[in-house]
């Protein structure tokens, strides 16, 4: 699991009723991040700030929710925890905890008039800990579907997944919400698979989108975090058939704790492999 790198923490909101959640990723003081979108149709918060020319290099904490763009206000309530916990960006006036947010588009399949607000990031955060947590659909995860490229008929519960690599004492952990357009690439044949089931390319259904977060403990700075989240896509290009439509919103960040030393080329390759192992962990 990515609670696997000592010191990260992750908690849930879930509402099972209306099909829709939150979930939480605090990350220890002084943790490294950077990130890249390559989906058509991304919801985002803060994601100017990970390019490595801008001036902050840690991140407090990512939260991955549903909802849409709506959804985006439940990095409100986790900034506010963090505040409460002295985390934050210092400045001349007090610290600014940053927060990175990535939403996924469920609102078709509960109800969409509930989605994660402010109140539910900050009962995620609360409920975030070190240790084991459930998977599936729950957070983020819960009005997850993945295989919509042949219709919505073809869909099936996507959700919460995660997956853990190690070399030594190199760690690379990944937790993905995944509800992307296409299916888990089992070796299916493009032939195989065929074309849309509608006359509409698939990004006028922007109503997708596989989003998360990698952390290792490996020393990197911003540039090679986001070399990361390049190898971090790579594995979503592998484990997704297809990935990265005009009507998915995939965004992924990676986050480095900077406690043992890694080759560079090595990194990105466990980055790579840990995001199709995830991938792969989702249920038949």
């Amino acid at each position: 699991m990515i609670t696997d790198i000592p010191g990260v923490a992750v908690g849930h909101w879930t509402n099972h009723e209306a099909r829709t959640g939150c979930t939480v990723v605090v990350l220890p003081e002084g943790s490294v991040a950077s990130g890249e979108v390559r989906g058509g149709a991304p919801a985002t918060r803060e994601f100017a700030l990970l390019d490595p020319l801008r001036t902050v290099t840690a991140v407090d904490a990512v939260v991955l929710s549903g909802g849409s763009a709506f959804g985006l206000a439940a990095a409100d309530g986790v900034m506010s925890w963090l505040e409460g916990r002295g985390r934050g960006f210092e400045t001349s006036f007090g610290r600014v905890p940053i927060v990175v947010g990535m939403s996924l588009f469920d609102l078709g399949v509960g109800d969409p008039t509930v989605r994660p607000t402010a109140a539910d990031g900050r009962s995620a955060a609360d409920a975030a800990a070190e240790q084991a947590f459930p998977l599936g659909q729950v957070g983020a995860g819960t009005g997850a579907t993945v295989g919509k490229w042949r219709g919505r008929d073809r869909a099936r519960p996507g959700g919460l997944v995660t997956a853990t690599m190690r070399h030594h004492d190199l760690v690379v952990a990944a937790l993905l919400a995944v509800n992307a357009v296409g299916s888990i690439d089992d070796g299916t044949s493009v032939e195989d698979l065929g074309a849309p089931a509608t006359a509409a390319d698939v990004a006028s259904d922007r109503t997708n989108t596989t989003i998360g977060v990698v952390v290792t403990n490996a020393v990197a700075d911003k540039r090679l975090c986001h070399l990361g989240a390049q190898s971090a896509h790579d594995g979503l290009a592998r484990g997704l058939l297809p990935a990265h439509t005009g009507g998915d919103g995939d965004a992924i960040v990676v986050a480095a704790t900077g406690v043992v030393e890694a080759n560079e080329a090595h990194l990105r390759l466990l980055v790579q492999q840990t995001v199709v192992r995830a991938l792969r962990s989702l249920p038949d």
